[in-house]
């Protein structure tokens, strides 16, 4: 079970961290430049782009090729692709449709709206040459261009590259349109820090988020942090925290990931590249291709990531995604794991502030939690009321089998209340999860699947109730074992869920106590049934309350830990 876990977190990273592998690039049809966020190179490629013919007249078909140098250094293939085909008087008009030779590396893309106007690949298989049909337009442009961009990896590629020119037949070609090189996101030189960041100030002269909570990041490894502060027409941010491969922070509008401003400290060997990005949902974040970050710096000691940097209050019409910093919003602070500049899914559950702030506004000591309201509450129902419930309708059962008399009546009502109440508590409990995540988590293993099957245990519990037959029925044993079996197996697959529950990013409980206190609750109850089973009738009050008053003290230490979080 646990390698159908792995597998799958595997699955959803890799969808998350490799940049259209798939070769679905419409994104890039324009600039015809890779989401990777690295600069491209811009020496002479090693690969070469070619046309059967020099010449076409509208319809005609013109077989393009794109192959290895055969004199290339170094790696003698490529994994990604994209061809187009331009005006060569105006490179931002594309131009005809292409057909493909061989579908099983080459697909056809829809870029401007013309379906077919480009050509990408299909996967990330090595590749050493790709054919194509250029198929040409009724009104074609005198001479057209073939542009092209081929990735070797994930840092390794050449943008916009220029390939041959043909012209129309009886046409006189306009000239063409200067184009020098590949384009790709401007660039800065970073500084090296020479010391550390320091907390002091935080509340006076700068806003800070820290976890934990006050903290120095001059003084505590462990310590991850967040300043900012208004400098003229510009806001200078410092960004700090122990990681693997990135630390970063975004501003937010909500409480939710999704339409983020993000910015990021990413380790890259022994140096570290400051980018900032936006993200649409829970997905890889986009960089932005223009240069908007300034005074950038870092440093990286003892598995600490630090860097700095100054970013305009308001930014030009053309910075698209990036956010206004004189606005209230809210604050995210992540980490987590970068390979060869890609960034993973963070580590832990994001560091959110309580409240939105004012960016420009005067200097606050914020606070956050990596625990959303709704998962406490999802956290604390599950973890204490549902099993408390669950306890007590076993509980009671037990009494009643043993009581008699005055009191049998006044039992059976309490039993069914607490199978109501216990059937309440799980659908909220399993509701609540679903308002957060606003529909099925797929990164939370097998968790919501053992939560669904308690929810419909709960309710055939009293479902089957209504259907019971008379005490004195012939079949009435049937109906007690289904019963028993039923709330018990209840029971068991509950304590599953929870025990896998509490482990969950979302709810960022402390290890190892919190499984230890969780486990002392069922052995407690455990025993404690199994005291109910062998003490006689005169004991059952004082085995109750002692029972009553430990699960009490076991909830009350769990409940405070979640609410602590």
């Amino acid at each position: 079970m646990k390698m159908w876990i792995v597998l799958l977190l595997l699955s959803v990273c890799s969808e998350t961290v490799i940049c259209y592998s798939d070769g679905k690039v419409e994104v890039a049809c324009g600039d015809m430049t890779p989401q990777h966020g690295h600069e491209p190179i811009t020496k002479n490629p090693p690969f070469n782009i070619t046309a059967d013919k020099s010449q076409f007249s509208p319809g005609d078909k013109i077989k393009v090729t794109l192959s290895m140098a055969s004199s290339s250094e170094g790696k003698h293939y490529f994994k990604g692709f994209l061809i187009e085909a331009r005006n060569a008087g105006n490179l931002n008009e594309i131009v005809g449709s292409f057909k493909l030779i061989d579908p099983e590396i080459s697909q056809l893309l829809t870029c401007d709206s013309k379906e077919g106007s480009a050509v990408s690949h299909t996967g990330k298989s090595h590749k050493t040459e790709v054919q194509v049909i250029w198929v040409a337009p009724s009104d074609s442009p005198s001479s057209v261009q073939f542009l092209v961009t081929v990735a070797q990896g994930y840092k390794e590629y050449w943008v916009k590259s220029p390939g041959p020119v043909v012209s129309q037949n009886g046409v006189a070609p306009p000239p063409q349109t200067t184009f020098g090189g590949s384009i790709g996101a401007q660039t800065t030189t970073s500084s090296i820090l020479s010391r550390s960041f320091t907390s002091e100030g935080c509340g006076s002269m700068k806003s800070c988020l820290r976890d934990p909570e006050g903290c120095d990041p001059q003084n505590d490894t462990a310590c991850h942090f967040l300043s900012f502060r208004a400098l003229g027409s510009s806001v200078m941010f410092e960004l700090s925290g122990p990681a693997e491969g990135y630390v970063s922070f975004a501003l937010s509008q909500d409480k939710w990931m999704g339409k983020d401003d993000v910015y990021l400290c990413i380790r890259d060997t022994d140096r570290v590249e400051i980018k900032a990005a936006y993200v649409s949902g829970r997905t890889h974040p986009v960089y932005s291709s223009q240069n908007i970050l300034k005074d950038t710096a870092w440093r990286l000691s003892d598995g600490v990531i630090q860097c700095s940097f100054r970013r305009d209050i308001i930014l030009p019409p053309e910075n698209l995604n990036r956010f206004s910093l004189d606005q209230m919003y809210y604050l995210f602070m992540a980490h987590g794991r970068a390979e060869d500049g890609r960034t993973h899914r963070h580590d832990r559950q994001p560091l959110i502030s309580t409240y939105q702030t004012k960016i420009t506004g005067p200097p606050e000591d914020l606070t956050g939690s990596r625990s959303p309201l709704l998962m406490k509450y999802h956290g604390e129902n599950s973890m204490g009321l549902k099993i408390f419930g669950l306890e007590l309708l076993f509980l009671t059962k037990t009494i009643k089998s043993r009581l008699f008399g005055s009191l049998y009546e006044s039992i059976r009502i309490l039993h069914r209340m607490l199978m109501a109440l216990t059937v309440l508590l799980t659908l909220v409990g399993f509701v609540l999860p679903f308002m957060y995540r606003g529909g099925w988590s797929k990164r939370a293993g097998i968790h919501p699947y053992l939560g669904c099957v308690v929810m419909a245990l709960a309710v055939i519990q009293p479902v089957m109730a209504l259907f019971r037959p008379a005490p004195d029925a012939s079949r009435r044993y049937i109906f007690n074992w289904m019963h028993f079996g039923t709330g018990t197996a209840a029971q068991v697959v509950a304590v599953v869920t929870i025990f896998l529950g509490i482990h969950q990013q979302a709810l960022s409980l402390p290890a190892p106590w919190s499984t230890g206190v969780l486990a002392a609750i069922v052995v407690w109850f455990v025993l404690a049934d199994l005291v109910l089973e062998v003490h006689q009738r005169g004991f059952l009050p004082i085995v109750l309350a002692i029972y009553l008053c430990g699960n009490l003290g076991f909830l009350t230490v769990l409940l405070w830990t979640i609410s602590a979080v």
